[in-house]
C-alpha cells in the first residue's frame, strides 16, 4: 500500500518522504510530501481469521507558499479519492520544523482484502 501512496503522491512531480527520515542537515525543498503510516489493524473478522487490512496513514504537505500547502494538498486529496483512498475531512493544520514553510496534513485509509 506504501507504493500505492507513495506513486500517487510523486504524480505531483515534489520529494515525497517518509516522516522523519531527512537528515537534520538536509535542506527543506521548496514544497514536498511527506507520509506516515500509524497503523494497519485487521479490518474484519470471519469464521475466527481476519477479513483484510485497513491502511492508515497520514500524508503532510510542506511548503514555502502558504497558498500551496492547501492547493496541493486539496489535489492529493482528489487524487487519491480516485484511486480508491478514504480521505477522512479536507486536512489539518501541521507545525513545520522550518520557520520559512507551512505544513498541512490529511489522514487517509486504503483497505485491502
Amino acid at each position: 500500500m506504501e507504493d500505492n501512496l507513495i506513486a500517487i503522491l510523486s504524480g505531483f512531480g515534489y520529494p515525497v518522504y517518509r516522516q522523519g527520515s531527512m537528515s537534520n542537515d538536509e535542506k527543506y525543498p521548496p514544497t514536498f510530501f511527506t507520509f506516515w503510516n500509524y497503523d494497519s489493524p485487521d479490518h474484519s473478522y470471519y469464521d475466527n481469521d481476519d477479513y483484510g487490512t485497513e491502511w492508515d496513514f497520514n500524508i503532510y504537505v510542506y511548503s514555502n507558499n502558504p497558498e500551496q500547502t492547501y492547493s496541493l494538498l486539496d489535489q492529493a486529496r482528489t487524487a487519491l479519492k480516485q484511486a480508491g483512498w478514504i480521505c477522512q475531512g479536507k486536512g489539518f493544520d501541521v507545525q513545520s520544523d522550518e520557520e520559512t514553510h507551512t505544513g498541512r496534513g490529511l489522514n487517509v485509509i486504503k483497505l485491502e482484502y
